[in-house]
């Protein structure tokens, strides 16, 4: 039984990473704020909960930069930052008790509305490439 709850869990998580990797690979070197196998850190337990937070800081600016140099319009300042930020400290409200399980369900939400977002931002970053 545990073995099928890790495997339900660490699945999604790896196509998450992924997307992340894929992100971070569609942006010029330039304008990346961290390397794109970099996200495999987020595996690494109780230090993946701070990196996340570096993730998805280095995410944010990595596409504004990108789209500024690419002169593409993204609709936040930061893109993906506001949603990323309240899902990695959820994620640490996980491990007050009594609350852990409101803030585990707000912060899987939120992670599925970051994991969306960014997909969203690697198709756009995708398209103006292949243009």
């Amino acid at each position: 039984m545990i073995i099928l709850f890790l495997l339900g869990a660490i699945i999604p998580f790896i196509f998450y990473l992924l997307t992340l990797q894929k992100t971070f690979e569609l942006i010029s070197p330039e304008n990346r704020k961290m390397t794109p196998g970099h996200v495999w850190l987020l595996l690494i337990p109780l230090f993946g909960i701070v990196w996340h937070f570096i993730i998805v800081t280095n995410m944010a600016d990595s596409i504004k930069a990108e789209a500024e140099s690419r002169n593409i319009t993204i609709d936040e300042p930061r893109p993906g930052y506001s949603i990323g930020m309240a899902m990695c400290i959820l994620n640490c409200l996980f491990f007050i008790p009594l609350i852990n399980i409101l803030t585990a369900v707000g912060g899987l939400v939120c992670w599925i509305i970051y994991w969306v977002k960014i997909d969203g931002y690697r198709k756009i970053l995708s398209s103006a490439a292949s243009y």
